[in-house]
């Protein structure tokens, strides 16, 4: 199970840094760029810190997400097995708490795509 969490943690980062670098600049921007500028704006300016932190904050908003969701069920599931005669309340009470927690990991990721295209 490691590896393939792993695996579609590896794929996230990728697919959401492939965004940053189709905003990359060209050859031609960056030389204008270093004229007006001086050279010391070519290295990591706020812009390019921006299209790393994007990527990587999303990645890790959705591994949090995705891991306080998995412990709820998980406890459901074991609090279910304990109780039967519970399970009603359980179950909503777990799906009301997974909403609550998908929405926030939504809003985070949403944020941390604001970051690379504003």
């Amino acid at each position: 199970m490691s590896s393939r969490f792993l695996s579609m943690v590896a794929l996230t980062m990728i697919v959401l840094g492939m965004t940053s670098m189709a905003m990359a600049q060209t050859e031609h921007q960056a030389a204008e760029k270093a004229v007006v500028a001086g050279p010391e704006s070519l290295l990591f300016d706020s812009a390019g810190a921006a299209h790393f932190a994007g990527p990587i904050g999303a990645g890790l908003v959705l591994i949090g997400g995705g891991l306080g969701i998995g412990r709820i069920a998980a406890s459901a599931c074991e609090s279910i097995a304990r109780q039967p005669e519970a399970g009603g309340r359980i179950f909503t009470s777990m799906i009301i708490t997974a909403a609550m927690i998908e929405g926030a990991t939504l809003f985070g990721v949403v944020v941390c795509l604001l970051a690379i295209f504003v």
